[in-house]
């Protein structure tokens, strides 16, 4: 047993023949950081399940007023765990905590919580987090792994991008999906040498990716351009909004999912906006102000190979969208995805795609404020926005969420 009451503590003795269970949110970056683990040793297995019977599990566990992502990663795993699949005394979970005021930094409890209705509550829950909240024996994040793992997360903003600008109008369809698992088979092979994640690798392999989805033979067509925001699971799980990314596809529409690296470079922010406004240890003022400097460098060098192909827009850097944000909403709203929402709304319309879906879970404050509450003002700033705030939850419709996107889509066309 470990320091936090009886959790049942991940040691050094499973890690070789525990497999370790991880719900999935974006399946590119996902399946990338997946390997760049398992390529030290771990034996995770990423969830791919669908369906009405994951949510009909969490609901078993979580109260449908909790949180919508709460409710379908836990779900997730508990429907992993049932599936017979898995022997249970060989297995523990993982889920990522933030340490922040969302709800989120609860969701670790309320899967223990979950795991002891059930009686499992034998099986290590481990807490993936950067804020120290809970160590384990058997799993640490160490330096050369958060680089790999940091690496993958922008390899994925790459192959994200170019996919959604590639596929609506490829030649050959599913050309840019077998890309993308082409280059995730490659990058994790390379990761598994120990290449492929220093800033002069990855500034290559960028440019090498960018070329590859440039060659794809492509027919250029009108199509209505639409952007995605939310909050960070429902809006790039295709489980928790229904396979919007598809669904917009088939509406002949071209998509834009703003990447995880500007999130990773907001948290950073945050923290130095704190320590500037309430004091706090030079040490972790250096820290955070590195890893800032870190994570731009990533983003740069990502923006600067999508730059060398016009035929694809590239994402704006973290500074512009701060500077955007500042036009309407104050860098002290930073509760969820805070006023990095606002600010991907205005940087999507700013670039071209005026047709935003703002994804939300039912009862998400911070979003409902950030998101829905500020398309008014985001309006006032960029009078051609269209903007749809669309909420998921248990009780919500696909048909109605469908129906209120070509309503959306309709007024895009008029």
């Amino acid at each position: 047993m470990a320091d936090n009451g009886n959790r049942v503590e991940f040691t050094r003795e499973m890690k070789d023949e525990y497999t370790i269970l991880t719900p999935n949110m974006a399946p590119i970056h996902f399946e990338l950081i997946k390997n760049v683990l398992n390529s030290f040793g771990y034996h995770l297995d990423l969830l791919k399940t669908t369906g009405r019977e994951i949510v009909d599990e969490g609901l078993k566990y979580v109260h449908n007023d909790t949180c919508y992502p709460a409710l379908l990663s836990i779900g997730q795993l508990m429907h992993a765990l049932h599936s017979g699949k898995y022997d249970l005394r060989k297995v523990a979970l993982i889920m990522t905590q933030t340490g922040g005021g969302c709800r989120a930094s609860n969701y670790i409890h309320l899967l223990r919580k979950a795991l002891k209705k059930d009686g499992l509550d034998y099986i290590p829950v481990i807490s993936l987090n950067l804020s120290g909240l809970e160590s384990n024996s058997g799993f640490k994040m160490t330096l050369p792994m958060l680089r790999r793992a940091i690496a993958a997360l922008t390899y994925g903003d790459l192959l994200m991008l170019l996919k959604n600008q590639t596929k609506p109008y490829e030649d050959s369809p599913g050309e840019s999906d077998r890309l993308v698992q082409d280059w995730i088979e490659t990058l994790t092979g390379l990761f598994e040498k120990g290449k492929a994640f220093t800033q002069r690798e990855v500034r290559a392999y960028f440019d090498e990716i960018a070329r590859s989805f440039a060659s794809i033979p492509v027919h250029l067509t009108a199509k209505t351009k639409v952007g995605i925001v939310g909050e960070i699971y429902v809006k790039y799980s295709a489980l928790a909004n229904n396979g919007l990314e598809d669904f917009l596809f088939q509406q002949g529409c071209e998509v834009m999912v703003p990447g995880i690296m500007g999130f990773m470079i907001f948290k950073v922010d945050n923290r130095l906006e704190d320590i500037a406004l309430y004091g706090g240890s030079p040490a972790k003022k250096q820290l955070c102000t590195m890893l800032k400097w870190y994570f731009t460098k990533f983003e740069t060098d990502l923006i600067d190979s999508v730059k060398k192909y016009p035929q694809f827009t590239p994402p704006a850097s973290y500074a512009h969208l701060k500077e955007l944000a500042g036009k309407v909403i104050g860098y002290g709203c930073k509760m969820g995805e805070g006023w990095l929402l606002t600010a991907e709304m205005m940087e999507l319309i700013e670039s071209g795609y005026e047709n935003v879906v703002c994804t939300q879970p039912f009862g998400c404050l911070p979003n409902h404020i950030v998101g829905k509450g500020m398309i008014r003002k985001v309006k006032n700033v960029c009078p051609a926005a269209n903007i749809v705030p669309i909420d998921y939850d248990p009780s919500a419709t696909r048909v109605n969420q469908e129906n209120r996107i070509k309503l959306m889509l309709s007024v895009a066309g008029a």
